[in-house]
């Protein structure tokens, strides 16, 4: 067992863990020696190929297909060197009111939410792009919004440089996504944090961190770890886990934290998806130029949101229903495809949780309530006459029947698609919007942390991921979670005094 020192150690260098460390950066002027552990590898440029199946599983948690208990949705999160930033769209949206007083955490407010998310806003350069930027994939959208009376709005979008590749959920590989690879974790490591990729936190004990450092195999994308393979028993100060909803879940359920938290785990949301496409008449841009720049909100109304997208080949075919020549021909006519992702905006419920099993692997538990089922027919409903609007001649709508509709049927749309037809494990559905596990509030009794990412009863441990959410957003969680991340920085700034004192490192390492 290889020992280091250390006097601050974030878990995970994503959207949480990339703004801890730029925030924290400042201790390392003051002496301080503040280290990222990171799972996944750091990649170089060039090796953004924008191929699905070289890419998956140097970006994503079992290549992508992680799947809850019961095998019924597949949750994509990153591991790689800036987290699930490396992977998403780039939308970058602020918190509405009505969630964050919906939460009532005590010492929570939407203004300073609102306040921080709108500064990472800014450093991330998130702004519209213009009209000429935009494909026809989102041109129908809102051309079909306008004729069915759906109020339309634009994403705003943290690219730098975007030249339309449509590779966002793959990596950039222009280097034009502003996620914390290339905005928040090289600021932090020019003032001297260390990062080191390819590290797994195994546990978390007393005011130390025990982690596996892997190697690099043969013919594998990335960088080798900065630290020669092996175990670490790495002393910290503070530790500060930022691995995701999931992983930090199951880091502190591995660590035996449940006794002491005993809300641990519990409160997992995640916003479920599935890809609805219709074929045009004529082929469009779909897969050229930016792949998601409107959107429409019913989350309040509704319980759903709809969003503009474009997956690639391999994805698409696995949201297809069907077989053989009827899937076929679907997936023929895919320059002519137009996309639309629905997303229902679920709430927290009993039994819906991270666990692990016996290896500690994370497991996590999930149930369809009667809510979403509803909320994701009332999206593939309003979906299907957006497309049908915009010129559609037929629409793939998984929960209908049958699933393919041509024009004939748009005047049946209420009676076709039916939660009737939504049956559990035979539709595809994925989330990527993970939530909750470890919710803010107001003692053990009823969360996990308090308002600024401190675990109840454990001052020298912190949380500053999505995990916090003590209930779902209605939105992409990212820059909520920079918020967040941020507040966690501060309480670690303001507590770093009385928690780490005169103490000294033991190791130069």
């Amino acid at each position: 067992m290889i020992e280091r020192d250390y006097d601050v150690v974030i878990i995970g260098s994503g959207a949480g863990g990339g703004t801890v460390a730029q925030a924290l950066a400042g201790l390392v002027a003051e002496g301080r020696r503040v280290l990222v552990l990171e799972q996944g590898a750091r990649l170089a440029d060039r090796e953004f190929t924008g191929n699905e199946l070289d890419m998956s599983d140097s970006l994503y948690e079992d290549s992508g297909g992680f799947l809850t208990a019961d095998g019924t949705m597949t949750l994509a999160f990153g591991r790689i060197y800036g987290g699930s930033t490396v992977v998403y769209t780039g939308t970058s949206l602020v918190a509405p009111r009505r969630v964050i007083e919906r939460w009532s955490v005590p010492g929570l407010a939407h203004g300073d939410i609102e306040e921080r998310s709108r500064r990472y806003m800014v450093e991330n350069n998130v702004h519209f792009l213009p009209d000429e930027e935009l494909n026809d994939n989102n041109r129908l959208f809102v051309e079909g919004c306008k004729r069915t009376g759906y109020h339309a709005e634009q994403f705003p979008l943290n690219v730098r440089g975007c030249r339309g590749s449509s590779l966002c959920n793959l990596g950039c590989p222009n280097g034009a996504k502003m996620g914390t690879n290339r905005v928040q974790l090289p600021a932090a490591e020019r003032m001297g944090v260390q990062v080191v990729t390819r590290a797994e936190a195994l546990r978390i004990e007393d005011r130390v961190v025990v982690a596996h450092v892997r190697e690099l195999a043969a013919g594998e994308k990335g960088a080798p770890s900065e630290w020669p393979a092996g175990s670490y028993r790495i002393r910290a100060g503070i530790v500060v886990c930022a691995g995701g909803s999931i992983g930090t879940s199951a880091l502190l359920l591995r660590s035996g934290l449940a006794r002491a938290v005993p809300r641990l785990g519990e409160g997992f949301t995640c916003h479920p998806a599935h890809i609805l496409v219709a074929e045009q008449p004529r082929a469009i841009t779909n897969d050229v130029g930016h792949p998601k720049s409107f959107y429409v909100d019913r989350a309040e109304a509704e319980g759903f949101v709809l969003e503009t997208c474009m997956y690639f080949p391999f994805v698409t075919a696995k949201n297809l229903t069907g077989f053989g020549a009827s899937h076929s021909a679907l997936m023929r006519a895919f320059p002519r495809l137009q996309m639309i992702l629905v997303l229902a905006c679920d709430r927290a419920a009993p039994g819906n949780r991270v666990a692990v099993n016996a290896t500690g692997r994370p497991v996590v538990h999930y149930r369809f309530t009667d809510a979403v089922v509803t909320s994701l027919v009332r999206a593939t409903r309003a979906s299907a006459r957006i497309f049908f609007a915009a010129g559609a001649e037929r629409v793939h709508a998984p929960s209908a029947d049958p699933p393919l509709l041509d024009r004939s049927m748009q005047d049946r749309l209420d009676s076709l698609i039916s939660e009737r037809n939504f049956q559990s494990g035979r539709i595809s559905i994925s989330a990527a919007h993970l939530m909750g596990g470890c919710g803010m509030g107001r003692s053990a009794s009823d969360s996990v942390t308090d308002s600024w990412g401190r675990v109840h009863g454990i001052p020298w441990l912190r949380v500053a991921d999505s995990s916090l959410f003590p209930d779902a957003l209605e939105i992409n969680p990212y820059v909520t979670v920079m918020a967040l991340a941020d507040r966690t920085a501060q309480a670690v700034r303001a507590d770093a005094g009385e928690l780490l004192g005169g103490r000294v490192t033991l190791t130069t390492a």
